[in-house]
């Protein structure tokens, strides 16, 4: 269970990495990148970040690799803007509930469309 300060501090870290994204990361290989969620631990060592990127796999792959090498350009940013005595390590991984929802989507679009061929 998240604390309530750890959740302050993860949807600040979300506000201001959005915007960082946006602004300072120029490579162009970085796709269109959201941030759907952001984990601090309770102690605000770590903070794990849940992007989507809109792409083929390998554009999202390489939006991923890409994020992890600017993590401690980031973090040092993110440090700058969000005042903590110790900011948290930041790890980003892809938001796989985003990504269940679309698969299940396709899956009853697809049903959906077998049963009107069958009627």
């Amino acid at each position: 269970m998240e604390s309530a300060r750890a959740q302050r501090v993860g949807e600040l870290i979300r506000e201001e990495l959005s915007e960082l994204i946006r602004r300072e990361v120029k490579d162009p290989r970085v796709g269109f990148v959201t941030i759907t969620g952001v984990d601090v631990t309770p102690d605000l060592r770590y903070a794990t970040i849940y992007i989507s990127v809109l792409g083929s796999n390998k554009e999202r792959e390489d939006s991923l690799k890409i994020l992890q090498k600017t993590g401690g350009f980031l973090r040092k940013e993110l440090a700058k803007r969000i005042r903590l005595k110790y900011f948290p390590e930041l790890k980003f991984e892809f938001d796989r509930l985003i990504e269940s929802a679309l698969r299940i989507e396709k899956i009853i679009k697809k049903l959906q469309q077998e049963e009107e061929t069958h009627e």
